[in-house]
């Protein structure tokens, strides 16, 4: 028995690319940047492929920077270049795209003004109402 099973979660490197094959399936691809969990010093770039509707939801609502959780599987492939070389790719086939957030969103919540968060009333408890 062999899995194939990739779960990432990274920002986008650029905006996704959406093209339609011949037959006019969208597929949009993209970069993201993942980083270690035990070393957050280092980057990895993924390249990630998605088909269908989810491709051009991608397109309609990524942009460089948004932050995405991806599920889905490695696909290795290899073609024959404008040179005649040989070209192998390793990519992420995306089955799922999370849309997790943008660096504005996360940049408005980290601004945003909490001075009043200690004054919250929970059904008009207070101190005194509590047993110990």
């Amino acid at each position: 028995m062999s899995i194939n099973k990739v779960i990432l979660t990274g920002r986008l490197g650029k905006d996704p690319e959406l093209r339609y094959t011949p037959k006019g399936t969208a597929v949009a691809s993209f970069s993201m940047a993942v980083t270690d969990s035990y070393n957050r010093e280092v980057t990895h770039w993924v390249t990630c492929v998605v088909w269908g509707k989810p491709a051009e939801n991608c397109a309609n609502y990524l942009s460089k920077g948004s932050l995405v959780g991806i599920d889905g599987r490695i696909q290795t492939r290899n073609y024959e270049n404008q040179e005649g070389r040989k070209v192998y790719v390793t990519e992420i086939v995306a089955d799922r795209v999370e849309f997790l957030g943008t660096k504005a969103q996360e940049k408005s919540a980290d601004t945003a003004d909490y001075t009043d968060i200690g004054n919250i009333e929970v059904d008009g408890d207070t101190d005194d109402d509590i047993p110990f």
